[in-house]
Formats: C-alpha cells, structure tokens, sequence
C-alpha cells in the first residue's frame, strides 16, 4: 500500500515469520565444493576468519576472552551473507527489520552485563566514573554513562537496519522511475543501478564489520 510496504514479508507459513527464514537461506548459497577441505574457497575464507580473530582478540586481549572465533566472527558472517542476500531480486533482507538487528544485539550485550555484573561488579562501578570526575559531576557523570550503555544495543541495531534500508530505498525509488524514461535515460538508469549495487556490496561488508566491531568493543569494557 506504500513504499515502506516492499520491506515487510507478506507470507508466514505456520506462524514462522519470512524474516528468520530468509536469514537461513544463505547456507543454500555455499557451493558444494566449499565443504570439501581443503578447497579454494574454503582456505579463502579460512584467511578472513583467522585475520578477523587476530583483529578481535587484539581488542579484547588474549587473556580476557576466547570466544572470539565463535561469537563475533559468527556474528559477522550472518550479517555479512544476510546483507548480501539482500541485492539478489525477489529474496526479503532480514537484517533491514529492526526485529532482526535488535536481536541480534540485545541478546550479545544483555548477556556481556549480566557477566559484567556478576564478575566484575567493581569494575563496571569504576567504570561509571571517569578518573578525575569533579565530585559535584559524579551524579551527572553516573547518568549519562548508565544511559550510555543501556542505549548501545538500539543504536546498533539501528545502525545496521538504516544504512540497508537506505540504499534499498534509493534502489527501488530508481527502478520505479524506469517505465517513463526514454532509451538513453533508461541507459543510464541502468548503469546508475549498476554503480548502486557495487555501493550496496560495499556497504553490506561495512556495516557487518561495524557492527561486529562494535560489539567486541562493548565488550570489551565490560569483560
């Protein structure tokens, strides 16, 4: 009934919304040669996991955490295919549904602060209080920080489901326009589409990798 219509999976089936179906599709995608080791395309991929786990243990330290490799580099892949499932035509993009990203995020931080809390309760109360904080700040301080965390899950899942959306949006306001165009205009529109997609690929591998990023870093702070 609107423009914002296309972004909301028209069919259930048993309930089951088309949002975490589609999330799953991407295990389709993987050619048969990936699960046969070792093979081009899994010793390419085997690269990127191990410079992820070096970048993420490098953030949070060695001897803080060790599930780096099973949290946050899964974390970035399911991002990073559910992203990119997004630019084939006629396949829903879950990660742009604000219910997908938050639970994503809330999920990993919520359980970062109950480990937090009941391990380093001293220090997530040092950490509220900036060293050298002015005394009549403290409270002030104390807020703003408390607001700070309890905030971090939303602006990430905002974060990710935005920036999709966006370049989803300007995809599909061109496309529209195409039926009225001439032959050179449609030319154009067609290459402007084309530059789009390679602008979108780029931004599917960004904001999978921001948004990893970020977690590691929150949880780094309280960890």
């Amino acid at each position: 009934m609107n423009l914002f219509s296309i972004f909301d999976p028209s069919t259930n089936i048993f309930n089951l919304s088309f949002n975490w179906i589609s999330s799953i599709l991407g295990i389709l995608f993987f050619p048969m040669i990936f699960w046969f080791i070792p093979s081009r395309l899994n010793i390419f991929w085997n690269k990127i996991f191990l410079t992820l786990h070096k970048e993420f243990k490098i953030l949070i330290g060695p001897r803080r955490f060790n599930g780096t490799t099973f949290i946050f580099i899964s974390l970035f892949t399911f991002i990073l295919f559910n992203n990119f499932l997004g630019l084939f035509p006629y396949i829903f993009t879950s990660t742009r549904h604000i219910t997908i990203t938050l639970s994503l995020a809330l999920p990993l931080w919520l359980s970062f602060i109950i480990f937090g809390w009941f391990n380093n309760t001293q220090h997530i109360f040092a950490h509220l209080v900036p060293q050298g904080t002015p005394p009549v700040l403290i409270p002030f301080i104390v807020l703003i920080e408390t607001i700070r965390n309890i905030i971090r899950p939303g602006t990430l899942a905002v974060r990710l489901s935005a920036n999709i959306i966006a370049g989803h949006l300007l995809l599909t306001l061109l496309g529209n326009t195409g039926n009225s165009l001439s032959i050179f205009l449609l030319s154009f529109l067609v290459i402007t589409q084309l530059l789009l997609l390679i602008l979108e690929s780029a931004v599917a591998v960004i904001q999978a990798y921001v948004f990893t990023i970020l977690s590691t870093l929150y949880s780094r702070e309280i960890l």
